[in-house]
């Protein structure tokens, strides 16, 4: 007999000291003539999508009322709907990579309610809300909202659709409010929602430092046509939306980044599907350990995800903040590859777990093997607070793998924030 363990809001164990520090990305080779990215094999893989929107290369300005760092769900979002909000002012979104490097681009796109320690005061109704402003901004996600299965190994619902073997008889517990979307048609269609009202994204910009004068200063390195230029931009305000990505800039010293994994099989025939007990085509998570997560993708493929592995330890890291003070870097996910490593432990543990879930699963081919940053905060809440050392610095961070739909939802607030238009959450 098993004995359950439900997932506790603090059932990921983490260090409060840990730090993490920029990374830069190994730069994109692009066609020129062609809306479409040719890329180079990244060191966390590739998932089953991608994102087909190119900005311009552009020299950074000197002065700008609103200065957006990190161009994922939250920051594009908060992008778009700042110039659609405020249409004479200047908004900048700052990528230290190119679009989709990040967690945005490497989820699982699996869109949930609420967040990862439930309803906050004041958060609304996330999946409505998100459907709204995919709407409103004409982002064809494939978004469905089916709802999403609950699994477990105890409490199993009757006639339970899933029955898999895994740590125990893994079974239907009960269905709760959710979907999927396309994460490359989402960050792609934020992109061009933010660019049409004029938004000016930058890729290849690193975010150096920042200094917490009147107004706030950024020191960017910019990887423009081959040359690496250096630029000081004045603020008006600014959004920190880089999620596990530059917390000495957001000071998030007791949040912790994290490298979480994937795979996808080859396209499932319809028996397949039926015998595993995905005909529904919802997806699903565990509420008790060893945690498992899935979906469907188009192609009829199935998405399987669990894992996680702590940062790397290496030498120490200088990052120059306004004080020029030395950081160190002991933890930094840049370092971890797919292919080797721990990494590469994490996706056959990943990969043996599917193939003895179901018969039907045993010699499935696997098409794709990724991991992605995942940021775990105290207590799972979302991050979402003007700065500590400046009120003109805002911060948006902190998921817990429940960003999905949440960052774009929140994106918006933040906007609605930066313009004096709507109070921010009191949710530490």
């Amino acid at each position: 007999m098993v004995a359950c363990k439900l997932v506790s809001k603090s059932w990921w164990k983490f260090s409060p000291r840990t730090a993490f520090f920029p990374h830069q990305r190994n730069a994109m080779r692009r066609k020129a003539d062609r809306n479409t990215t040719i890329r180079k094999t990244h060191p966390w893989g590739t998932p089953p999508w991608s994102v087909d929107f190119l900005p311009a290369p552009s020299p950074l300005p000197d002065q700008v009322d609103f200065t957006i760092v990190g161009g994922g769900f939250s920051g594009l979002s908060a992008g778009a709907w700042l110039r659609r909000f405020a249409p004479g002012q200047s908004v900048l979104v700052l990528e230290s990579a190119s679009l989709g490097e990040g967690a945005s681009g490497r989820t699982g796109g699996m869109a949930l309610a609420e967040t990862a320690a439930g309803k906050l005061p004041g958060l609304g109704d996330v999946l409505a809300g998100y459907k709204k402003i995919l709407r409103a901004l004409r982002i064809d996600a494939r978004l469905t909202l089916p709802g999403v299965w609950e699994l477990g190994r105890c409490a199993a619902a009757n006639n339970s659709p899933i029955s898999w073997s895994d740590s125990g008889d893994l079974k239907v517990v009960r269905r709760v409010p959710g979907g999927t979307v396309d994460p490359g048609r989402v960050l792609a269609g934020l992109a061009r929602a933010a660019k049409s009202v004029g938004a000016q994204i930058v890729e290849h910009a690193e975010v150096r430092s920042l200094d917490f004068s009147n107004p706030p200063r950024l020191r960017v390195r910019h990887k423009l046509r081959g040359r690496i230029l250096h630029k000081e931009i004045r603020a008006g305000q600014v959004l920190l939306a880089t999620n596990a990505f530059s917390l000495e800039l957001s000071g998030l010293r007791a949040a912790v980044p994290k490298l979480t994994f994937a795979l996808a099989t080859a396209p499932l025939s319809a028996a397949q599907l039926k015998a595993i007990g995905l005909g529904s085509r919802r997806p699903f998570y565990t509420v008790d350990l060893p945690y498992l997560w899935g979906r469907l993708l188009e192609s009829n493929g199935v998405i399987f995800g669990a894992g996680l592995v702590p940062p790397y330890v290496g030498p120490p890291s200088r990052f120059p903040l306004s004080d020029g003070a030395i950081k160190k870097a002991p933890r930094d996910l840049r370092y971890y590859d797919v292919r080797r490593g721990p990494s590469a432990d994490r996706l056959r543990w990943l990969e043996s777990r599917v193939r003895n879930l179901h018969p039907a699963l045993a010699s499935v081919p696997i098409t794709h093997r990724w991991g992605g940053p995942i940021l775990l905060t105290e207590r799972m809440r979302p991050v979402f607070r003007r700065h500590p050392r400046s009120k003109q610095v805002m911060i948006l961070a902190g998921y817990n793998g429940h960003g999905v739909a949440l960052s774009v939802y929140l994106g918006k607030w933040a906007a609605e924030a930066l313009l004096a238009r709507r109070a921010l959450p009191s949710w530490d």
